[in-house]
């Protein structure tokens, strides 16, 4: 479990006192920016970032000439820098059942997105109209999501996608658990609501309720949808 107070934002590190190096002044910047943007939201200015960083506006605008330029590179550095491969390499281990592997692969990755600035700038996000969050779930469905899927039609001896392609309401079953398992985060780290408990346990907890009945639900979406098809041929 997260030990950091949900309501504590972190900081960047102090000024040394010395002239920064461009590297150092544009980590500086980056790191007080995710700050900045996890504790206000990206509709923060940029004029006060740079004030809570000790620089002038300008000098901010030499490294990042906008805020869409500045915004890009906190996805890069809170979000594709955090995506590990591994879980890519787990959903489609066929070594192991469909089950197990989604289940792996949540409690790490939920575990590793449990962190103030990644959910609330998340949040934020997608409440202000950026593009960030509908980019990243596009690759949660792309890379993890769709293998998963695929693979659970074969265990369950179902069509393959391209006999029958892959619909919206497959996706939505594994988007169900998936959510919910971000919201024990969201409910501590966004919304300062947590009551100590341990965030890991609960999340397994939830995985082993809603484990056991997916791959029959998810026979019967694609029973449903094949005989949507047929009768509307």
């Amino acid at each position: 479990m997260v030990s950091t107070h949900p309501l504590v934002v972190p900081s960047p590190p102090a000024p040394t006192g010395r002239r920064l190096t461009a590297a150092e002044r544009e980590r500086q910047i980056v790191e007080g920016a995710i700050a900045y943007f996890a504790e206000v939201g990206l509709d923060g200015q940029t004029r006060e970032l740079a004030r809570r960083l000790g620089i002038a506006q300008p000098l901010l605008f030499r490294y990042f000439p906008t805020k869409a330029a500045l915004i890009e590179r906190i996805y890069e550095e809170v979000y594709l820098k955090r995506w590990d491969a591994g879980w890519e390499a787990t959903v489609r281990d066929p070594s192991l059942p469909c089950l197990e592997r989604f289940r792996r692969f949540e409690i790490d990755y939920q575990r590793t997105i449990d962190n103030y600035a990644w959910l609330r700038i998340f949040v934020s996000a997608g409440l202000k109209g950026f593009d960030l969050p509908s980019r990243y779930l596009g690759m949660v469905r792309a890379r993890i999501f769709t293998p998963l899927l695929t693979d659970m039609r074969a265990e369950s001896r179902l069509p393959s996608p391209e006999d029958q392609p892959l619909a919206a309401d497959e996706y939505e079953l594994l988007f169900g658990i998936h959510g919910a398992l971000v919201y024990v985060g969201l409910r501590s780290l966004v919304y300062g609501i947590d009551g100590g408990v341990d965030r890991d346990a609960v999340r397994a907890a939830m995985l082993d309720a809603a484990l056991p009945g997916l791959l029959a639900t998810h026979r019967r979406v694609v029973a449903a949808r094949r005989e949507t098809a047929a009768s509307g041929a």
